[in-house]
């Protein structure tokens, strides 16, 4: 499969949104192994080539923008009649050459507003001619602003702007502009798809939190718990992989358990990770629903930054730890927006828990002097999984917690290139 983007960039400034729009969908295509040429006006600097436009898999093509040496001006003809300047068809018929050399090895070719835009309708009359000589392309036409009314009356070639193109699938990122975008082009809107534009959260993190993200499906989790300690027995990470899996178990929720760790004098770490593991598989979790940040290259800790950045990611906190003289970790796991479940046995969580409105479960605790010991009935799993169901329900009527998990699962690219792009182009 060989993916042509025609944008007919002049510039790749990335306050031109649709530069970045443009950025995330190449990296979806290439992240998916699609071959990808890109189209864009002749006087497209290279020296603005950086970031997933410089890469070195793109074929990278520039398109006319002269005639008879002299350079094209664009001219917004955004009414639906009146008269083009002298040489507009000449220069479309210019542009449609090379369109037709350049797209004649490509299976599907996506169109960036080009059948949209006033100043585009040079292009629009270019690609319309060159796909007479097209027969196998598939061509994929983005809007990106507000669709227009259609006009009564329209002349040719502004009428271009208004006309369905054969073989052209019409596409809006969202489902309200699809009945608008149907009538500019008097389609049924079954010629119409939606794919939502991406919020690259992982690629514009940090290098630590991408291999985490190369490690652990953390972009589809319904419930994602972050846990950065000392990797000692006082923290009770097990009890932590315990309550993970009674949710999972218990609420079918797809669910995932980041420990970024690091060791401990009191136990070998190799042995209280395979603890945790086992506890975490007991209660419902799979060997792959959990990672410690000590196997994928930071055994001496990782990055406090790239724990903020995780916890912007996760929406469950849960501290079962046996003693805390202030527990630091639970403000910053709610100042990115975590649902908090904290152990009530701890005076100094329970003092911060009364106040961020945390969900209070008991574990063994280390009191000023004394220690507690519970004891749960009819068993702790039963204990787990009648608290994870009211977690889950809790987490679920937080309209802020809501938003929050579906724009990291349901505007990432992997999730958009799977249901939404991919299957436009044919790729399952």
């Amino acid at each position: 499969m060989k993916v042509a983007i025609l944008t007919m960039f002049s510039g790749l400034s990335t306050t031109y949104s649709l530069v970045n729009v443009v950025a995330d969908q190449i990296k979806v295509l290439l992240d998916a192994n699609v071959s990808v040429k890109v189209l864009v006006c002749e006087t497209c600097p290279d020296s603005e080539r950086t970031g997933i436009f410089s890469d070195a898999r793109l074929e990278w093509v520039k398109i006319t923008n002269t005639l008879n040496g002299q350079p094209i001006v664009w001219h917004d003809y955004s009414g639906a009649s009146g008269t083009v300047h002298e040489t507009f068809f000449a220069e479309a018929d210019a542009i449609a050459k090379d369109f037709a050399a350049h797209l004649q090895d490509v299976d599907v070719c996506i169109l960036h507003d080009i059948l949209y835009q006033g100043w585009h309708l040079v292009h629009n009359i270019a690609i319309r001619k060159a796909q007479k000589q097209l027969p196998h392309v598939r061509f994929l036409s983005f809007t990106h602003s507000l669709p227009v009314n259609r006009p009564q009356e329209m002349e040719y070639p502004f009428s271009a702007r208004f006309t369905d193109m054969p073989r052209t699938k019409f596409i809006y990122p969202t489902y309200s502009g699809i009945s608008a975008l149907a009538k500019q082009y008097d389609v049924p809107e079954g010629k119409c798809a939606v794919v939502y534009n991406t919020l690259p959260l992982v690629p514009s993190m940090s290098a630590p939190v991408q291999a985490v993200a190369d490690a652990i499906d953390l972009m589809h989790a319904d419930v994602l718990a972050v846990y950065p300690a000392r990797l000692t027995t006082g923290k009770k990470f097990e009890k932590v992989a315990a309550l993970a899996g009674a949710i999972k178990h218990a609420t079918e929720k797809n669910t995932k358990v980041i420990f970024c760790d690091f060791p401990s004098a009191d136990i070998s770490s190799k042995v209280y990770q395979t603890i945790i593991r086992t506890e975490g598989k007991k209660y419902g979790l799979s060997d792959a629903d959990m990672l410690f940040t000590s196997e994928i290259g930071y055994p001496d800790g990782f990055p406090r930054q790239s724990v903020f950045e995780l916890f912007t990611l996760s929406n469950l906190f849960i501290c079962p730890s046996y003693s805390e003289s202030f527990g630091l970790t639970v403000l910053e796991a709610a100042s990115r927006g975590n649902s908090l479940v904290l152990n009530e046995a701890v005076p100094a969580l329970k003092e911060l828990g009364d106040k961020l409105g945390a969900y209070f479960m008991r574990w063994d605790a280390r009191n000023f002097g004394f220690d507690t010991h519970e004891k749960y009935a009819p068993s702790e799993k039963d204990y787990y999984e009648e608290h994870s169901r009211r977690i889950v329900n809790l987490m679920r009527e937080d309209r802020s917690l809501n938003a929050k998990t579906l724009v990291r699962s349901q505007y990432s690219d992997a999730w958009i290139r799977k249901n939404q792009l991919m299957p436009l182009l044919n790729i399952e």
